[in-house]
């Protein structure tokens, strides 16, 4: 019988493992299985290239390499990844997909919130983070630190790609417009905006960090307002709390590209079980990984800046998020990205 439509839940994504429609370079870690997504390693190199690029139809990411590299990178004991710069790394997970299934991928929630730009490409494809049903080939993380150069290596996660079963179309059951909160907590704490010129970023490691010496904490002073200076990152929050039940799964997508000259989702992947109330997650808010564009442009406290886009599972995850997985960003408010003390 065929699978329902859908987005798989972990149980299917580990069938997917047994069958080697998912291979794995190396065995599967006990927490990359997530509840409705698989976390996808650095393999043991990493090329400098001399720009962003997608391979196009019939061309492969191996012959683009060859073309635009300036040179490679060994992971195998850690390397530097510097602000400003583009890395293409092989994955160590590859995929040969069903001609019903195909898979999007995104940025974890940590990558996002160090500003550390990330897409994964695949072998004849025009779009980034895009992996059409029937696809059978490598997969690669293209990477560009903006804000903090940052330490990666071998196994290191940045990115998770998430299956869906039948139409490659997203099927939204809620659609829920999320606002910026820049009313503050009880201090008047709005959110941060992140240093130039700071040390490293090991991000495998939790809690290194100090966060006074990577963040200017902002607070709200008067008007409940908030300029963001151009090509300034900045962690916000929503004034919603949001809530993903057990049995779907959420995106944070764009509200509309006209509203205004920036971008507010890099990780827009929210887990079944996210801030849910059994899931010990009750009151949890969504991080807004914001930057502006060219021009300094002004956000308004409740400003509508994205949506959440709500799909079912095909099946209710055997693990959920807070619940079966220890998490860093369960019950949250404004949060910086697990790397800080």
């Amino acid at each position: 019988m065929a699978p329902a439509e859908g987005i798989l839940p972990s149980q299917a994504i580990r069938a997917l493992i047994v069958s080697e429609e998912v291979k794995l370079a190396e065995p599967l870690l006990p927490n990359q299985l997530q509840p409705a997504s698989l976390d996808l390693r650095l393999g043991n190199i990493a090329y400098r290239v001399r720009a962003s690029f997608l391979p196009g139809r019939g061309e492969r990411v191996s012959t683009k390499l060859d073309d635009l590299q300036l040179h490679a990178i060994s992971l195998s004991q850690g390397a530097v990844l510097e602000t400003g710069c583009v890395y293409v790394a092989p994955l160590l997970e590859s995929l040969a997909l069903p001609d019903d299934l195909c898979a999007a991928t995104n940025p974890k929630s940590s990558t996002g919130r160090l500003d550390v730009f990330t897409r994964v490409i695949a072998d004849g494809v025009s779009a980034f983070d895009t992996i059409p049903a029937g696809y059978k080939g490598p997969l690669f993380a293209e990477i560009c630190p903006q804000t903090f150069s940052v330490v990666v290596r071998k196994g290191s996660r940045l990115s998770q790609i998430r299956f869906r079963a039948g139409s490659s179309e997203a099927r939204p059951v809620q659609d829920i417009p999320l606002s910026v909160d820049l009313a503050g907590d009880k201090d008047g704490l709005v959110g941060y905006r992140g240093k130039r010129h700071t040390g490293l970023v090991d991000v495998d490691a939790v809690g290194a960090c100090s966060t006074l010496d990577y963040w200017e904490p902002i607070y709200v002073r008067g008007k409940k307002r908030l300029i963001l200076d151009p090509d300034q990152f900045y962690i916000l929050a929503s004034k919603e709390s949001v809530q993903v039940p057990p049995d779907q799964a959420a995106e944070m997508v764009p509200f509309n590209p006209l509203v205004g000259e920036f971008r507010v989702h890099y990780a827009g992947f929210f887990d079944p079980g996210f801030g849910h109330a059994e899931a010990g997650g009750a009151g949890s808010r969504a991080v807004l990984e914001v930057r502006s564009h060219k021009v300094p442009f002004i956000l308004e406290d409740g400003q509508i800046i994205g949506r959440l886009v709500y799909e079912k599972l095909t099946a209710t995850p055997e693990l959920i998020y807070g619940r079966d997985l220890a998490s860093h960003y369960q019950a949250q408010g404004l949060k910086l990205s697990k790397h800080f003390k």
